[in-house]
């Protein structure tokens, strides 16, 4: 059998990537981070100085040739990253992140339910009382903006269950989606865990009571192949920034007849056809929801990062990073005194994991292993409410990519076995 390694050429990968010639308080550098921030191949820091060289201009604004390029390879790019995610590109809204594509929702939905928009946005007015139903898997982004929505319009949060291994209990999932739930959003995949959530199940209970899905899919759209359209969701969020993509992009995708009801969120120039002192008409989605400067040199590299991803195959990737995220797993279920958030059997996940050492603070960890030259992320991951279900405060997670090796998995597990030593928590 052909292993996802031998898929994927990593040495050549790894050359793409000029940060991984670096090293890190001496040592080279194995950058564990990923679920954080990705690093960014050479063709994507190449793709936004070339425009930013060549083609700088304002879009959808001037009548001149180089405005008229820019516009080009700015809807060339939303036309290539919705593509990525199995969507038409009217459906994609370009943002600064998926945190500002949460909220877009969030705020767009107050709008009509303070009676702005058009009739059709009537539809997603709330009422008090009605539910909002998390996870308690939930990245702050997911979660923050719901709160303040239900703040401002009487509605409730209801939040699933996790089990003790950090997968979603869907037997409470259908006790807690009843018929006032008016939305239902959830994470793809979780940035503690990596384990991938059971979308359709969530989707099918969620149309079952008429309820609105929002998506995450900040950790699943770098790390296995992802079609918004064949998940059934009506919205989805995700960031250039995890996606081998600049900082200050992201996108929402929603479904075509949710944006065109949806009220906008930001106004200003560029989002109307007509603008009266006393009233204003909005283009069509996307570009009603796009008011401003757009971040035009961030989509052209996110568009040459989908198109790196394309080209190495998103389904070989997914096979690799999960068997790197088993291997974790497995690696460090077997050393003392550590135990992993999310150690459940039999479960598709991305190559992320995240554990406990007793005796030993997660950013001691943290710092032993940054002197190793191993970059990871440590604390409580915007994912408060989880590290508090399996009573913790913080912990350190370990984030593969496309060019992670198996010597890196390998440094990882040696460091980690040798911290309760070193602290003396073993004594």
């Amino acid at each position: 059998m052909t292993s996802p390694a031998s898929v994927l050429d990593l040495a050549a990968i790894r050359a793409d990537f000029p940060i991984l010639d670096e090293t890190l308080n001496g040592q080279p550098l194995i950058y564990l981070d990923s679920g954080a921030t990705a690093q960014k191949p050479r063709v994507v820091l190449d793709a936004e100085i070339d425009f930013l060289t060549r083609n700088n201009s304002a879009v959808h604004r001037g009548a001149h040739t180089l405005a008229a390029e820019a516009t080009e390879l700015f809807e060339d790019a939303r036309a290539t990253v919705a593509g990525f995610v199995g969507a038409a590109p009217d459906d994609l809204v370009w943002t600064s992140g998926a945190t500002a594509a949460i909220n877009l929702v969030a705020y767009a939905i107050g709008n009509a339910t303070a009676g702005r928009g058009a009739p059709a946005s009537a539809r997603f007015a709330l009422a008090p009382g009605d539910e909002i139903v998390v996870t308690e898997a939930e990245h702050h982004a997911n979660l923050i903006p719901w709160q303040e929505l239900a703040a401002r319009t009487g509605a409730v949060i209801r939040a699933i269950r996790v089990h003790d291994n950090a997968t979603l209990d869907l037997a409470h999932a259908a006790s807690v989606i009843s018929e006032r739930t008016r939305i239902v959003a959830f994470t793809h995949v979780s940035n503690v865990s990596g384990i991938v959530s059971p979308v359709a199940e969530l989707v099918a209970l969620a149309r079952a009571v008429g309820a609105l899905t929002v998506l995450d899919a900040c950790q699943s759209a770098p790390h296995l192949p992802v079609d918004f359209a064949e998940l059934g969701v009506d919205l989805a969020a995700f960031s250039g920034h995890k996606l081998l993509g600049p900082y200050g992009i992201g996108a929402l995708y929603g479904r075509s007849e949710i944006l065109e009801a949806l009220p906008p969120f930001l106004t200003g120039g560029s989002m109307i056809t007509d603008v009266t002192i006393d009233s204003a008409e909005y283009l069509p989605a996307p570009l009603k929801f796009e008011a401003g400067t757009q971040p035009v040199s961030q989509a052209v590299g996110l568009a040459a990062a989908v198109r790196y991803l394309e080209g190495l195959d998103m389904g070989a990737v997914h096979a690799r990073e999960q068997d790197l995220g088993n291997r974790m797993i497995a690696g460090l279920r077997e050393i003392p005194g550590v135990r992993v958030l999310g150690d459940a059997e039999g479960v598709e996940r991305v190559g992320l994991a995240s554990f406990d050492v007793t005796g030993v603070h997660a950013h001691d960890v943290g710092q032993f292993l940054d002197a190793r030259g191993i970059a990871v992320r440590v604390g409580h991951h915007c994912a408060k409410p989880l590290h508090r279900r399996l009573g913790l405060t913080a912990s350190v997670r370990a984030s593969a990519s496309v060019f992670t090796t198996d010597d890196d998995i390998t440094a990882l597990l040696e460091g980690v076995a040798a911290v309760r030593d070193y602290f003396g928590a073993d004594e």
